[in-house]
């Protein structure tokens, strides 16, 4: 046996115990989480008053109009205010045509600044202007649920909670392949990874497409949210993140809502999917290393989940590497390398299909080709290009027709628009 197939067997045989640890505490945890309870009413608490901050940039109008829509359709009992910051757009007509629609909504604020700050300042300016116990940040390509204000408002109750976050769908799912299978993925990860970081009450990345955040935390840490640095140069990217991870520093627990559903629209061109994951593989890796001095204050779970995201990459990435190496010099197929991936994958595929009582989950395991052959070399090449803060994504204006259309609108075929604001 060669040193290539030696390697690549005991690498890939530590990446299956490792992961069968990881993964079968992750799924006992995740399910102690995401049982859905309705927030029961209590009239002896007052309602904490809700600032949701909404920045925008080049967004398409149909989208930012369907966002909006949502927000307006909020069943909250408490006061409601909607701040909508437009981050210097060339499109900003969409923006102005939204102020129309809802001109006679006292609960809307528009706020357009004259040139692009970043998506950081352009939500600082609108929370400088806010004064709402809890702030919502909403991304322009989301809508919510009509509950989604209550249900998270309601675990914001605690003040021990300093951030709490909904579930994410994809509004676009039905576009092709990759939309389906990034759906698959926003339920994995939030119903198997972010449940069961919540069940210690520390979810380790509030997704920046809709989260709430206790004012008076979020007060003490603007200052270091704003000016976060990696390397001397400014780190606009990955805000979600990094706030979270803030949150946990500072003492706070932070949550997952899996009844809040929020639906963002998610890249439908490989493309667009690639220069997105380069974007949150850097803030992740820059971000996991903020986290730990956090972990030994959280529970030993929360460790073990670190390391099986970054140390099982690094082993599946050895295996498959030494596994192609294998088969290139030797002419030899790495046949117990394809059968614990192959096995890990089935596995996988079918406890997410039982969980979620929808068969289409077996087909994720296309995702398994996508993560070995697509982005494991580009979380490497991420990992060599830390210092690189480019959005890789601020292009071409969105542009659609009669933007000053009334509520929200349908759009056949729509097409992501890879300058907007996302987070991760």
């Amino acid at each position: 046996m060669t040193l290539l197939a030696t390697t690549s067997i005991a690498a890939v045989s530590l990446y299956a115990m490792l992961s069968t640890v990881y993964k079968s505490a992750q799924v006992f945890h995740a399910r102690r989480t995401t049982i859905s309870t309705t927030p029961a009413k209590d009239k002896t608490t007052p309602v904490p008053s809700v600032d949701v901050i909404v920045p925008c940039f080049n967004e398409d109008p149909i989208v930012l109009s369907e966002c909006l829509a949502s927000l307006a359709e909020q069943d909250y009992a408490g006061q409601l205010r909607i701040y909508v910051v437009d981050d210097g757009s060339k499109n900003r007509d969409a923006v102005v045509a939204q102020r129309a629609v809802y001109a006679d909504d006292e609960r809307f604020n528009f706020t357009i600044l004259p040139k692009n700050v970043g998506k950081r300042k352009a939500q600082i300016a609108a929370i400088t202007q806010s004064s709402g116990d809890l702030i919502l940040n909403v991304d322009s390509d989301t809508t919510i649920a009509p509950d989604v204000v209550s249900k998270l408002a309601h675990k914001m109750r605690d003040p021990a909670v300093g951030a709490a976050m909904g579930q994410m769908k994809a509004s676009n799912q039905a576009d092709s392949w990759l939309t389906r299978l990034i759906d698959m993925e926003y339920w994995i990860a939030c119903n198997e990874e972010r449940a069961a970081q919540a069940r210690f009450g520390a979810v380790m990345c509030c997704c920046g497409p809709c989260a709430m955040y206790r004012r008076s935390a979020m007060l003490s840490l603007l200052d270091q949210y704003e000016t976060q640095l990696y390397r001397g140069k400014p780190s606009d990217f990955g805000e979600d993140r990094h706030l979270t991870i803030l949150m946990l520093s500072a003492g706070f627990r932070t949550e997952y809502v899996p009844s809040a559903i929020a639906a963002t629209v998610v890249p439908d061109t490989m493309g667009v999917y690639l220069r997105q994951q380069l974007r949150w593989a850097r803030s992740t890796f820059r971000d996991t290393l903020l986290a730990l001095p956090v972990l030994p204050g959280l529970d030993r779970y929360l460790t073990l989940d670190a390391i099986g995201q970054n140390v099982g990459l690094l082993l599946l990435a050895l295996s498959v590497l030494t596994g192609i190496g294998q088969f290139a010099l030797t002419a030899t197929v790495p046949w117990w390398t394809i059968l614990v991936i192959g096995s890990m994958t089935l596995v996988r595929c079918s406890v997410a299909a039982y969980r979620a009582r929808e068969l289409r989950f077996l087909s994720f395991a296309l995702h398994t080709l996508v993560n070995i052959f697509l982005l494991i070399p580009l979380k490497a090449y991420a990992l060599c290009t830390l210092s690189n803060s480019d959005w890789l994504s601020r292009g071409s204006v969105a542009v659609a027709p009669n933007v000053g259309q009334q509520g929200p609108a349908k759009m056949p075929g729509r097409a992501t628009s890879e300058i907007a604001y996302s987070g991760e």
